[in-house]
């Protein structure tokens, strides 16, 4: 399911040098990324974003005791926007300013239970799509001829690639449901395979010594004495 936890915060320490323990993403409209988080860590991640831009967060513990983490996200001025103590998943979006957001997974309340966390960030009005349309318009002509506005064009284009966004994104939140289903439901068939065999060993040491006392008690004590 998951990268171990060495190659992956080598994946994001090479997109930037930063301090150890962060990581940052490329400026895309969707990023999603699992991790392992151990027991008794902290990881810290830096997204880039622009003035009145949105950033909107998701994160899902798929697996480990508890199911639980505790979420930090700050500002660039480093105040404190959400804190989730202790939950299993979360959604939050924020509008945003110049400057680096930091959002960290905090897992330091566990001593032995290691986390395996999903993330997606969903970036929104980054400054690109003005940029493309005005690519448009340069290799666009003769649209009157055709009786069609360059806007329209643009405007479905624009209708369908959010319709495609928002799929990719729904199935990737069903995979990582799904994923943490899994986990599970394996857990408890270990645990149900694991008490079988504890309820059955003890049903053979019960039938074993219920049998020897029966025994006992039939047997002729008068041979014994002789």
């Amino acid at each position: 399911m998951s990268l171990r936890p060495q190659l992956q915060l080598l994946a994001c320490f090479a997109l930037l040098l930063l301090p150890p323990g962060a990581a940052e993403f490329t400026p895309s409209l969707d990023s999603d990324f699992t991790f392992t988080l151990p027991a008794g860590r902290k990881e810290c991640f830096y997204q880039p974003m622009r003035k009145e831009a949105s950033l909107e967060l998701e994160y899902q513990v798929l697996d480990g005791a508890g199911l639980d983490i505790d979420f930090h996200l700050l500002s660039p001025k480093g105040e404190t926007l959400v804190f989730d103590e202790r939950k299993s998943d979360g959604v939050h979006t924020v509008e945003t300013e110049d400057g680096d957001y930091m959002f960290c997974f905090d897992n330091t309340f566990s001593t032995i239970s290691e986390k395996v966390i999903f993330f997606e960030l969903i970036l929104d009005n980054m400054g690109e799509d003005g940029q493309d349309q005005e690519d448009w318009k340069k290799y666009v002509t003769g649209t009157d001829l055709l009786d069609m506005k360059l806007e329209d064009i643009l405007e479905s284009i624009n209708s369908v690639k959010a319709r495609l966004s928002k799929s990719v994104q729904i199935q990737t939140l069903l995979r990582a449901f799904e994923a943490r289903d899994r986990n599970i439901q394996e857990s408890n068939f270990d645990r149900v395979n694991f008490w079988s065999m504890v309820n059955l060993g003890v049903m053979v040491v019960v039938s074993a010594v219920q049998v020897y006392m029966l025994k006992s008690l039939f047997e002729d004590k008068r041979k014994s004495r002789t």
